[in-house]
């Protein structure tokens, strides 16, 4: 799904979308447009019309013929269930926590040339989208509900894929991937996403990407999370997306609203759900995986070698909505509760990087270099100019 909000629908109709996508088309603003009345963009010579739905236009649907690459594009079914569904589940209370921008981010944006256009791959809810007054921002990321604050606060955002950007080669005079690649499964996908950050911008424009580390600086927060194990790894991580069970009934988790009435504990706590005393991943075991192929914790190497991890996010009793996604989450085995701290447990999967991974990663590009690399704040860092 693609969506588009606001005065973005200037830099859109100019030709973001200049190669075909995987991509169904929306677009829809919470201000009144009052002289397009038809939309054309270049993408599978597809002819969206322009329509009113009350003060926000809506771009009805067309479907695009997937030139996509299977192997890279397609999404792995453990990003599905535990990165791309937990987050619609958890946006709201996520956003609620994303506020502080991070020094070093605030820098690199701050010292772009007055009106230019920055790309943010992966905005989340928005908080570096505008951080520039003289610079230009369009943000996307994989989650609709986070797109959805996103244009609450009126950005320029649009849902999108980080290893398929939406936008024609060279369109951007900035770009950048805050706590994105880390989500991604397959170091393919990671690759290309990193490909894709650079092809969308014009020679000589900057790259930012920062992802989490394997060395954070309190080193006992790694003991909370869960790490994968190989067997897990090479199922869910190996070179074929994993064999699902049973497609025809899929579970999706909805977009959690900000606020509940104070009852939601008291309901949760009556909600069924797996026995505490199982551990994490136990709990977590995804039912795609075949008959057999349990997830317990642990991993045949060392934690000192460990990058695939689930880590959890906690989400109050009182933010849940008991009767839609919390409980479904619960029932299916997607979520658990933690009673003692009054909250469902989500897991989010990551790959933390190790130290040098990042510049491997980028080293085979032969259309950027390397202008700076750095640690901050638990992440790696690496800046790319495009070079051609």
């Amino acid at each position: 799904m693609l969506v588009v909000v606001g005065t973005a629908r200037s830099f859109c109709f100019k030709g973001i979308y200049t190669k075909s996508t995987c991509i169904v088309g929306y677009i829809f603003s919470t201000r009144r447009f009052s002289t397009m009345k038809e939309v054309g963009i270049d993408y599978a010579s597809g002819l969206h019309t322009l329509e009113s739905v009350g003060e926000a236009p809506v771009l009805r649907p067309v479907s695009v013929r997937a030139k996509c690459s299977s192997n890279v594009q397609s999404t792995p079914e453990i990003e599905k269930k535990y990165v791309h569904g937990v987050y619609d589940a958890i946006a709201p209370h996520f956003s609620s926590t994303r506020f502080a921008k991070w020094p070093k981010v605030s820098a690199f944006l701050s010292s772009l040339s007055p009106g230019s256009l920055v790309l943010d791959a992966g905005c989340g809810n928005g908080k570096y989208l505008g951080l520039n007054p003289d610079c230009f921002f369009i943000g996307c990321d994989i989650s609709a509900a986070l797109i959805n604050i996103c244009a609450e606060r009126e950005h320029e955002v649009l849902v999108a894929d980080a290893v398929n950007l939406p936008y024609r080669t060279g369109y951007g005079d900035a770009a950048i991937s805050i706590a994105v690649l880390h989500h991604l499964s397959t170091e393919n996908r990671r690759r290309k996403a990193v490909e894709e950050l650079v092809r969308v911008v014009k020679k000589g424009g900057c790259v930012l990407i920062t992802v989490w580390a394997r060395e954070q600086e309190d080193g006992s927060l790694i003991e909370k999370w869960t790490p994968l194990n190989q067997r897990y790894v090479e199922e869910w991580i190996g070179p074929g997306s994993p064999r699902v069970r049973n497609p025809s009934s899929p579970r999706t988790l909805e977009s959690i609203p900000e606020a509940e009435e104070n009852g939601a504990a008291e309901k949760l706590k009556g909600l069924p759900a797996k026995s505490s005393n199982l551990k994490s991943a136990e709990i977590m075991q995804p039912t795609s995986l075949d008959e057999g192929h349990s997830l317990p914790t642990g991993s045949e190497k060392g934690y000192a070698e460990q990058q695939e991890f689930f880590v959890p996010w906690h989400l109050p009793y009182h933010r849940a909505e008991v009767s839609g996604a919390s409980a479904v989450a619960l029932a299916s085995g997607l979520a658990k509760k933690d009673d003692k701290k009054g909250s469902v447990v989500y897991n989010r999967y990551y790959h933390v990087f190790s130290e040098g991974e990042l510049e491997r990663l980028v080293s085979g590009l032969d259309n950027a270099i390397l202008v700076d690399r750095f640690y901050d704040k638990s992440n790696w860092c690496i800046i790319l100019e495009k070079t051609s």
